[in-house]
Formats: structure tokens, sequence, C-alpha cells
């Protein structure tokens, strides 16, 4: 799936302020220690990003759409051109690389981490496990925001 839906009047504030393409693209990168996107491209149209490139893995794609949907004014993020690795590795048409399934949540007013963790995998306690997965777009646990949407990993 290649199409992702996001609030468009929450998240951070980067755009307006001259090109904003390379503003998101920016976003993704400093998101990150070391560049995790190779021939990272992003088109912004309205409230539209598209991303291309090849991403290391399929967390690392995951985590760049929620980047770029998690900015004020953007509503929808198209990520088909934005392919992994593995994607790349298996040459032969026989060979297909099963993408996970994206699991998204968009935070609604009063939820908190435990309360989803609790929702998701039966456990409050393994709140910890969305924030592991969701450290580029939540800085700090206790300040998570209605509209703001994460990513709910597979427990291993």
């Amino acid at each position: 799936m290649g199409f992702f839906d996001f609030v468009a009047d929450k998240g951070k504030s980067v755009l307006g302020e001259g090109n904003d393409s390379e503003a998101i693209k920016r976003e993704i990168e400093s998101s990150f220690q070391e560049l995790p996107v190779s021939g990272l491209v992003v088109d912004v149209d309205g409230d539209r990003v598209t991303l291309a490139g090849v991403a290391k893995d399929f967390d690392t794609r995951e985590k760049a759409i929620l980047i770029a949907g998690n900015i004020e004014g953007i509503s929808h993020v198209n990520a088909d051109q934005l392919i992994t690795e593995d994607m790349i590795s298996s040459d032969s048409e026989e060979e297909h690389i099963e993408m996970p399934e994206e699991i998204f949540y968009t935070i609604k007013d009063g939820d908190t981490l435990w309360g989803i963790a609790t929702h998701f995998y039966n456990d409050g306690t393994k709140y910890q496990h969305i924030v592991d997965a969701n450290l580029e777009v939540i800085k700090d646990p206790n300040l998570i925001y209605e509209g703001q949407t994460i990513r709910i990993p597979e427990l291993a």
C-alpha cells in the first residue's frame, strides 16, 4: 500500500517558509542519525507529499512516511516510489517480497501511550515498544497530541 492519510491541521510546522519539498526532505534526513534513504526525493503538491528513494528496510520506510505525514498542512503521503533494499534484491519475478502490513494509529483526544499499548497488545506496560518504534515522531513520551499518527510495531 502506498497512499497514507493524515490529519492536515496537526503536526510540526515546517511549511510555508520557502521550498516545502526541501523542508520536508530536511525534516526526514535530520530525524535519523545516518541517512537511511538513498536518493530521497520529496515532492509537495498542496497537502500531498510524494516520497521516492531506497530505504534500508521496511521500518525506515514507515518512519519516513510518518515524519512526512506528521507535518502540519500535509494530509496525504504517496510512498509508491519509496522502496526498500529487500525489494531491489528480489530480482526474480518468482520471488515475491511480502511487505509487512503497516499499522498506523492516529492519536485521539485523551489517548495515552499506556492506553494505546493496552488496546493493541492487551498490556499497557508494553508502551515502550511503541515509543521505540516512533522515536522520530515521539520526542517525549509524555507529549503526544491529538491528530499525531504513529506506527504500531509487531511484538517480537
